[in-house]
């Protein structure tokens, strides 16, 4: 039965290379797959001083309409917040969402954040703010060496929903960093904004995957599995 094709966008400081181990393991399963990198992203020298989250959920759009059918569109970390907008721009282009160690985010994510871009945190702050449980030193010193800072724009600005028809999109949360249960008890407790569209859902599965914030690094294989039988699983025809 064929799959849908499947759109993978990064998280923070990433270009589309972050999923190569991912890409690998789909595409050998005979998935059509698309890494994006996101506006500003594409290398240390970039101009971001005027890319907006507007650009980001424009740059997805395009990706996901480039597709011969309906996508299923993987978001990581703090790209849940254009990729949930991106599920408002064209909700009919997407036959599923899958969240990685993200959710579906609402308004901006750092209103106050006033500086032109925000670096890669220190291997310390980092540590401290992030699970990194199965992450070799390499791959942490390949993302200390190919990080790119936001731009930040994304970080400060939000964008207006207004298409009911992303509630009804079915979604995927990735749970690594934190079970899934903590993370549902968060979110009605505090309803912070990475979190915000999470009660607006109507076809919510939550997976657990035990392992790092970046799973394309720490359990490759594992996440390939679960995107893969999302996409098997929405199809067309199915």
């Amino acid at each position: 039965m064929p799959s849908a094709p499947i759109v993978l966008v990064p998280g923070f400081w990433l270009g589309a290379w972050a999923w190569d181990e991912v890409v690998a393991a789909l595409r050998g399963d005979g998935h059509d797959v698309a890494a994006v990198t996101l506006p500003g992203l594409e290398s240390a020298d970039a101009d971001r001083s005027a890319v907006t989250m507007a650009d980001h959920v424009v740059a997805i759009c395009d990706a996901v309409s480039a597709a011969g059918a309906p996508v299923v569109l993987a978001v990581h970390s703090g790209t849940g917040f254009a990729g949930y907008a991106a599920s408002d721009r064209v909700p009919e282009r997407i036959a599923a969402m899958v969240y990685v160690d993200s959710a579906p985010g609402v308004g901006a994510m750092n209103p106050g954040f006033d500086g032109v871009e925000m670096p890669l945190p220190s291997a310390e702050e980092l540590e401290a703010d992030e699970n990194l449980d199965g992450l070799s030193e390499e791959q942490l010193e390949t993302f200390r060496q190919r990080a790119v800072p936001q731009p930040g724009g994304v970080l400060r600005e939000g964008v207006e929903l207004t298409n009911d028809a992303r509630r009804d999109i079915p979604s995927t949360i990735i749970c690594t960093g934190f079970p899934s249960e903590k993370l549902k008890e968060y979110a009605e407790e505090h309803n912070p904004a990475w979190l915000g569209g999470l009660p607006e859902l109507h076809d919510v599965t939550w997976v657990d995957l035990p392992t790092s914030h970046w799973p394309m690094w720490s359990r490759p294989q594992e996440l390939a599995d679960i995107i893969h039988d999302v996409a098997t699983a929405r199809g067309p025809g199915s």
